[in-house]
């Protein structure tokens, strides 16, 4: 069992974090192009986006271990990156755990925490109570090779923490780690980033880990920002197809102005669905799988059931040729095979431009 306590003071002032204008090129096509963040001070935002979009890239630029092309990074009041100077990663007071960790394999616990210290009794005060902190105190005289997974990922944390860092990054921090031990560990960790009030900019693919642990979430794709916001804002209200789908499972609608009368209630194969916004153009329909009411009926027939203990996700094919996934309780009557009434049951819905 997972047991990370906190016993270590933290800067009592914590600052924010700013990106202004950043661009990252190699040799070939821009990594990032013209990306700008703002974090709050003690704010937990998660990175969220696919492979090679230039979540890492970004992480790394904060940290000082990319130089920008271009734009700036702004580390309290304190300029880091850009306005033609450069700030290199020793001295910018940023935390970071990688994704493999990154431990000396020859040091044990205690000195991998304490590498970067300043030597003497200050340091092995510090190493102790970072060590009871995240509950590895027992393990400090232990090589990293001897430890689980979630204790490795343990150290690695304590390390980045150890000086006090203005700023966290975390990059994929949960993806060595086995379904069951990712869910405890990053509760535990969530609950100490909150207890510190650390400002955290953490980087994941999995969109339930940016919304269970994000204040904000930053959606990021091929290289820019595509949306940022609040794990509800971004659920109900995406700025676009692309973030609609990525952010959660996605039932899209097309529709135009005749199908909406007064532009304010849309007629759907699920029924009639009340919008956010007046509809004046085509236009499709973002309805979430929660919001579809599965009953007794032939509107169409169910093709899938997935069981997860907490609800259940059934896809249904409609009459018309049209696939929807609905959300549902564990009590479903229905199977496989089954003939089925799908309607919408849910609050107003986002028209999202075709």
């Amino acid at each position: 069992m997972v047991n990370i306590r906190r016993t270590v003071p933290h800067d009592p002032t914590p600052v924010g974090l700013s990106v202004d204008g950043l661009s990252v090129s190699y040799a070939g096509p821009p990594v990032l192009t013209d990306v700008s963040l703002t974090v709050a001070p003690g704010e937990i935002v998660a990175l969220l986006g696919p492979s090679g979009c230039g979540k890492t890239t970004l992480l790394r630029a904060i940290a000082g271990l990319e130089q920008p092309g271009t734009g700036t990074v702004t580390i309290g009041d304190r300029v880091v990156s850009g306005a033609g100077g450069f700030v290199p990663p020793e001295r910018r007071r940023v935390g970071m755990v990688f994704q493999d960790w990154a431990l000396f394999p020859h040091l044990d616990v205690s000195r991998n925490v304490g590498y970067g210290l300043p030597r003497g009794e200050r340091r092995n005060r510090v190493v102790e109570e970072t060590l009871s902190m995240v509950g590895l105190e027992d393990v400090a005289d232990r090589m990293p090779g001897t430890l689980s997974g979630g204790q490795q990922q343990r150290v690695a944390l304590a390390r980045a923490l150890a000086p006090h860092p203005s700023v966290l990054l975390l990059d994929e921090p949960f993806s060595n780690l086995d379904t069951t031990l990712r869910v405890q560990v990053r509760t535990e960790i969530h609950r100490l980033l909150v207890q510190l009030g650390v400002t955290t900019v953490f980087v994941t693919h999995d969109q339930e880990e940016a919304f269970v642990l994000g204040d904000r979430v930053a959606v990021m794709h091929d290289g820019r920002l595509a949306q940022v916001g609040t794990p509800d804002e971004l659920y109900r209200r995406p700025t676009d197809r692309w973030v609609a789908t990525f952010v959660g499972e996605a039932n899209l609608f097309p529709v135009d102005g005749p199908d909406c009368a007064g532009g304010t209630t849309c007629v759907t194969p699920v029924g009639d669905v009340p919008l956010i916004s007046p509809v004046t153009g085509p236009a499709d329909l973002l309805l979430r799988p929660e919001d579809l009411a599965v009953d007794v009926g032939d509107d169409g027939v169910i093709e899938l059931v997935e069981y997860y203990g907490h609800d259940a996700m059934v896809l249904i094919r409609l009459h018309d040729g049209t696939a929807v996934r609905a959300r549902t309780g564990t009590d479903l009557p229905f199977v496989r095979g089954d003939r089925v009434g799908v309607n919408y049951d849910g609050p107003g819905v986002l028209a999202l431009e075709a």
